[in-house]
């Protein structure tokens, strides 16, 4: 703890002797819930194909598992329908495929949505962490408001963050592509993004408060912590850009060659820092790089594509491709790494524009 207060959760310790912990991605799930696009300024000029991209997705996802799809209101649902009809992926999935109606701000599912724990007797329950819209936008509350939602449905015990201090309680900001997980007790997460000074989540929390809350909410025993997030990335960080457990003890981790890319010093100190960490458990990690795509840059601006936003789910792999000659090199690797997943590509040229990709758009709700 720090020498300058004293802290510890707000959340009562019997949650934690419950034995609750945040899967692996690669653990069997029940569900995936996205939010369907509606909000055109996350794609400036470039909406139109969107949906489009969606709906492929969600044709992928629908082979191996439910979608819930969050919708804004009725005329939203009937565009998404219209949508998903043209593209085939409705009727033919209708049994997989549940529409919800809550407004949103908008469609960044893995930031915004409910983070999941399971514990020792199978019982899943709802983490509900404040989001402000990765401390930089405005319209954030409907977003914030989604795990309710969510609990609700599914009756669902909800557990709110909390860490108090001499000063206050604070609520904990997280977003869940700031964080990846070995379902074992080790997460990845960057220093960039929780502990930034500049686009600060949460003032007056350190290190060691964020650990303690992983600690009784997540199950996480052990935090490597990266440097860094990829250029254009206006999460300030996010992990998911950047490293990736595919299972235990092994990561992707994101790396650029090119010494004159920005890129390069980035990712070259997080392989650093990836290869003198151990787990939870103690051991080395097996840390296998995992190529970049050239620079995208649309309309004068650099955009964070990199392969690693890739999401696992029930056996697949969905990962996303940029057109570059680097694509199949990235497809191998990670086949390579996960010999009995399924790998499938889906190109983000377009909605890479809207700063995020596949794993951005995606929570996993476990079974």
């Amino acid at each position: 703890m720090s020498p300058r207060k004293q802290s510890n959760s707000a959340i009562p310790e019997t949650l934690k002797s419950l034995g609750y912990r945040m899967p692996a991605e690669w653990e069997p799930m029940a569900a995936t819930w996205m939010v369907w696009p509606h909000n055109r300024t996350d794609w400036p000029g470039k909406f139109e194909p969107i949906p489009y991209v969606y709906a492929e997705i969600v044709r992928q996802l629908a082979r191996v598992g439910r979608v819930e799809l969050v919708v804004n209101d009725e005329a939203h649902e009937k565009r998404a329908r219209t949508v998903l009809t043209f593209a085939n992926v409705l009727p033919a999935s209708k049994a997989n495929i549940r529409f919800h109606r809550w407004p949103t701000n908008r469609g960044w599912t893995r930031d915004s949505g409910p983070i999941f724990v399971r514990n020792r007797r199978g019982e899943i329950a709802i983490t509900n962490w404040r989001f402000n819209a990765w401390a930089k936008y405005r319209n954030w509350q409907k977003d914030n408001l989604l795990p309710e939602h969510v609990a609700r449905l599914l009756k669902l015990p909800t557990y709110d963050p909390a860490v108090l201090t001499e000063d206050a309680v604070h609520h904990v900001v997280l977003e869940g592509g700031s964080i990846d997980v070995d379902g074992r007790g080790t997460m990845l997460t960057t220093e960039e993004c929780l502990l930034s000074k500049v686009q600060q989540r949460n003032p007056g929390l350190e290190r060691e408060d964020l650990e303690a809350v992983f600690d009784v909410l997540l199950g996480v025993k052990k935090v490597i912590w990266l440097d860094r997030g990829i250029v254009g990335d206006d999460t300030h960080g996010h992990v998911d850009d950047i490293a990736r457990f595919v299972g235990p003890r092994t990561v992707l981790a994101a790396y650029e060659d090119d010494r004159a890319d920005a890129n390069h010093e980035i990712l070259r100190e997080n392989f650093r820092r990836l290869q003198r960490a151990t787990d939870a458990r103690g051991q080395q990690l097996n840390v296998i790089k995992l190529p970049m795509p050239s620079p995208v840059v649309i309309n004068g601006q650099r955009v964070p594509a990199s392969y690693a936003n890739f999401y696992i789910f029930n056996g697949v792999v969905l990962v996303p491709t940029f057109n570059d000659a680097n694509d199949l090199v990235a497809l191998n690797t990670i086949a390579k790494a996960m010999p009995r997943h399924r790998i499938v590509p889906i190109y983000c040229g377009d909605l890479i524009w809207g700063l995020g990709a596949i794993h951005c758009m995606t929570q996993q709700q476990p079974r």
